[in-house]
């Protein structure tokens, strides 16, 4: 079997970017991406993508039309594939066993099930999700059972992604994981990445290392996050600097430089949702001190951000209650519009708790977006939003179009998101049209290198 047709089912963050790298660098390849979202689709097929990533625009446009299809059409879709990707989210449990840890397979079951119900002679599944280790057993479960005759092999291809560099990532990988039983298979989707990633960059493995990789290179990473966080409070109280301590433990080629920038925390959608799911795994399997380990990484970005906040209301003469504070970046990173786990949505509501008023600006982000996520974050479970916190977004949040806007009589500016234009504007002009003192709060270090004492502020940086 030759692939020549290929389903995605979840027209997300990872199913998007990745079906549209492999129709431009497949042109002989079909590639249809599916979701029962209709919006969503919609956004796909016009100028404006549901998705910011940079180089991702030209990809989409030069392939759409061509071998690459956005549609809701998704049983036609898997009836026609050769290889079938299953690409949806698996959030964090908020109900039942494993609440607040334990990751949500709904979406994974259901689209197994509806492979197994139309799927027509023999198709090659491939998780895409990240997914706890063991649980292509359910899938390949789900579908033996299958009752028009169809057969399967399941496959794991976990994505290593990095949002902001997402196209990149596609482009030149670290490594392409593929995890199976049947070494045919396997081939199948070494040929298909094969158009354009070096073989010796392709790893085979069995299902269940492929799966348990990807939980792990994601705790790995944001272990790495926390423990310079940690150093950063440490650095604070000894007035040493966060970023030289890094620099010198980064020249050391046992530990080298990457994830080592200290910051007001880290989010997305996979560090933390990743950790409490290998936390969850820990448990269930009885390894209760290896599960306190991985949670402690968790423990230590949430304290980050607290102690952000806690030093902002410290600085300001401890209360900012009613005082303005300019939020720069509301995306949990730059050069993404996605605010999943963002650490500004944490340090917002701590402000507006404190009864700060808060005006945010992010160049990506949409004020619907921020709206939802505060929502969220302010409800009481079942309950929802109680009136007195609803009055809290309705009266203390504002949206600005740009850094100036947000900054205007402003008492602070808290900068959560390291976007590359917060270095290139006039700081001259924003600190005169501020209440003075004026604050600078760096979340990120983005202005570290600006000397804003110079201009007249007060600057506390992350570390240092």
């Amino acid at each position: 079997m030759s692939v020549s047709k290929i389903c995605c089912i979840g027209a997300g963050y990872v199913g998007g970017p990745t079906m549209a790298m492999i129709a431009h660098k497949c042109p002989n390849i079909d590639v249809k991406v599916v979701d029962i979202n209709e919006t969503r689709i919609a956004q796909w097929n016009s100028d404006t993508l549901p998705i910011y990533e940079p180089g991702l625009d030209e990809i989409v446009k030069g392939c759409r039309g061509k071998n690459l299809t956005f549609t809701t059409e998704i049983d036609a879709a898997i009836k026609e594939a050769d290889m079938i990707f299953i690409s949806v989210n698996t959030p964090t449990k908020t109900f039942g066993v494993g609440a607040g840890r334990a990751a949500n397979l709904e979406y994974v079951e259901k689209c197994a099930r509806r492979i197994a119900e139309v799927a027509e002679g023999h198709k090659i599944v491939v998780e895409k999700s990240t997914l706890p280790v063991r649980t292509a057993e359910a899938v390949k479960r789900i579908l033996s059972n299958a009752s028009n005759g169809s057969t399967f092999d399941v496959l794991s291809n976990p994505e290593f992604l990095a949002e902001g560099t997402a196209i990149e990532d596609l482009l030149d990988p670290d490594r392409v994981l593929i995890g199976g039983e049947r070494k045919e298979a396997i081939q199948e989707l070494v040929d298909v990445y094969a158009h354009w990633v070096p073989t010796d960059r392709i790893l085979t493995t069995n299902l269940w290392s492929s799966e348990l990789s990807k939980l792990t290179a994601n705790a790995f990473l944001a272990q790495r996050v926390s423990s310079i966080n940690a150093i950063s409070a440490l650095c604070e109280a000894t007035e040493a600097d966060v970023d030289e301590v890094a620099a010198a433990i980064g020249t050391d080629s046992r530990i080298g430089p990457k994830f080592l920038k200290a910051s007001v925390g880290f989010g997305g959608s996979c560090f933390q949702k990743d950790i409490l799911n290998l936390v969850y795994l820990c448990e269930y399997f009885g390894l209760p001190e290896v599960a306190q380990y991985w949670e402690q990484v968790v423990r230590m970005n949430d304290y980050q951000k607290e102690r952000f906040v806690s030093r902002m209301v410290r600085t300001m003469f401890n209360t900012v209650s009613d005082k303005k504070i300019a939020i720069w970046g509301f995306a949990f990173k730059k050069d993404t519009n996605d605010t999943r786990e963002s650490a500004a949505i944490y340090v917002v509501r701590d402000l507006l708790l404190e009864k700060a008023r808060v005006c945010i600006y992010d160049p990506q982000v949409t004020k619907q977006q921020v709206i939802q996520e505060l929502e969220y974050v302010l409800s009481e479970g079942d309950n929802g939003i109680s009136p007195a916190k609803r009055e809290l977004i309705d009266n203390h949040v504002t949206f600005a179009s740009s850094c100036e806007e947000a900054s205007s009589d402003a008492h602070a500016i808290a900068v959560l998101t390291e976007w590359d234009e917060f270095a290139e504007v006039d700081f001259g002009k924003i600190h005169d049209s501020m209440k003075k003192p004026a604050f600078v709060f760096d979340g990120r270090n983005r202005l570290k290198q600006k000397n804003l004492v110079d201009s007249g502020f007060e600057y506390h940086g992350i570390g240092f």
